[in-house]
């Protein structure tokens, strides 16, 4: 025998209450998300950005410092490759 209760009609009052209590424990679910989760992710997002975006303009900074490479003991109006050999 089955340990569930016979089927009836208080079968379908309780299928409605867990329904009910499962839409209520959604809608906090909701509410906790859009007032905390959300709010928070945001926040932690637009500091990740503006780290990026800091190291990203330090970089370029470091870049517009940075002479063009150049071979070592090479004056700068040399151009930096010796030429081609012009022969095939």
């Amino acid at each position: 025998m089955s340990t569930y209760p016979p089927p009836g009609p208080g079968v379908g009052r309780r299928i409605e209450e867990a329904i009910e209590l499962i839409e209520m424990e959604l809608r906090h679910a909701a509410a906790y998300v859009n007032d905390a989760v959300i709010p928070q992710v945001r926040s932690e997002s637009i500091s990740a950005l503006r780290n990026v975006a800091n190291s990203l303009r330090n970089f370029a900074d470091r870049l517009d410092r940075q002479p063009p490479n150049q071979p070592p003991n090479q004056p700068p109006n040399q151009p930096p490759y010796p030429p081609k050999d012009p022969r095939p």
